[in-house]
């Protein structure tokens, strides 16, 4: 369900607009095919998650409880988006397939001949068993991306501490869809919020106000990214292209500029492709597609870098490609790194070892410390996260007295 929160001291248009804007995302939610593993009654759920731990707050006191939270709450964006969208069938399928590849590696000596085959097969295996190589040792059967269920059930917690361990983790799942589709969710509530004032709601005496309202919350500075109005903007161009026939064999492989510029067989399907494009996409999806360099450049998007010497922000490239790529890494995994626990027993001593799939983008230091040193209060033993840092595998440990250090891989 959507709340708007309608405050007493806004004026009409804000009653309005804010009522407009919270039916576009009740849209979204609703017919997004990435909300439907959610919980519908999340709500409930809640309420019972918030008086279970008024119970744990009463019986162990209410700093220890909060302490133990807000420790929880630094690594929640450390869950499985396969996870949660891999179905039952999608699950037995995969085991299948798997134990089909096994043993046709058994048999290869016999049925297959083709040597490619033969070494696509192993390579296959190799990837579905282990990603990470890097430390041999006493590694988990399997390399575990899901931390915050792998904590609940491995880490040496009491029973109360599990439990807000795994509450949290269904909270995390709960908002897990909204992390995927930022971008979408924003812009498509925008994109009605615009239309339903100017062409419906609006009096005359309020266009100037609602104006105002709009193009602060569309505002994007140089060096920073806005959802709102990126989500918008891709779902108007959108629906002019569509309305204008811009797609398909015919228009792109006109190289006429002239042609492309001022194309329109008025097909109208803005409209129906918008609604499918809501349905059917995630943020991921929705720039890989749809986020184009007529639009980049009409919205004079760069990418910024900042100077390791002075510490300067500059302008690095105009280079559309490299701003596509840029914006597809950062949304890649909701937003999040991805970090798969490969050790429970590191060094024979209980210590936890994970690894950081890298994709271009380093870890923020700053965070890695914080983060790790949580980590290492809920596992009760050292920790250590292997990266790329700087283009240079290293590991990062943290233990109880020792703090963080750093080493070569």
């Amino acid at each position: 369900p959507c709340y708007a929160y309608l405050l007493n001291t806004n004026t009409l248009m804000d009653q309005k607009l804010v009522m407009a804007h919270v039916m576009g995302h009740n849209d979204f939610f609703k017919n997004n095919d990435w909300f439907k593993p959610t919980d519908k009654d999340m709500m409930n759920t809640m309420a019972s998650h918030a008086a279970k731990i008024k119970r744990y707050m009463r019986k162990f006191g209410q700093d220890k409880v909060e302490n133990f939270i807000d420790q929880v709450l630094s690594i929640e964006n450390l869950i499985s988006i396969q996870e949660m969208f891999e179905t039952p069938e999608l699950k037995r399928q995969r085991e299948e397939n798997k134990k089909k590849m096994e043993q046709r590696l058994k048999d290869t000596e016999v049925e297959i001949h083709n040597e490619v085959l033969k070494e696509f097969i192993k390579e296959n295996l190799k990837n579905e068993k282990n990603e990470e190589e890097s430390v041999s040792l006493n590694k988990i059967k399997e390399p575990v991306e899901d931390i915050l269920d792998f904590l609940a059930k491995n880490a040496p917690l009491k029973n109360w501490e599990s439990d807000i361990v795994s509450m949290i983790r269904s909270e995390a799942y709960y908002y897990l869809p909204q992390r995927m589709t930022k971008i979408m969710n924003e812009g498509w509530a925008s994109f009605w919020h615009s239309e339903i004032m100017t062409k419906h709601l609006l009096d005359p005496s309020e266009v100037f106000d609602f104006a105002n309202t709009h193009s602060s919350v569309m505002y994007m500075p140089a060096q920073g990214f806005n959802p709102y109005k990126i989500g918008i903007e891709i779902f108007r161009d959108i629906k002019d292209r569509w309305d204008k026939g811009k797609f398909g064999p015919d228009y792109l492989l006109c190289d006429n500029l002239y042609e492309r510029e001022n194309w329109d067989t008025q097909s109208m399907q803005g409209m129906e492709k918008i609604f499918q494009v809501r349905k059917t996409y995630n943020d991921v999806g929705f720039i890989r597609e749809f986020f184009t360099k007529e639009l980049c450049e009409k919205q004079k998007m760069f990418v910024y870098k900042k100077h390791p010497r002075t510490g300067k922000v500059y302008k690095d490239s105009s280079d559309f490609p490299k701003i596509k790529e840029m914006l597809l890494t950062q949304l890649a995994n909701g937003g999040s790194p991805v970090i798969k626990a490969v050790h429970s027993n590191y060094n024979n001593g209980g210590e936890l070892f994970l690894v950081h799939k890298h994709f271009g983008t380093d870890l923020d230091f700053k965070y890695i410390e914080a983060t790790m040193k949580n980590l290492c209060k809920i596992w009760k033993r050292p920790v250590h996260l292997e990266t790329v840092s700087e283009g240079q595998r290293c590991i990062y440990s943290y233990g109880p007295d020792l703090g963080l250090s750093k080493n070569k891989s």
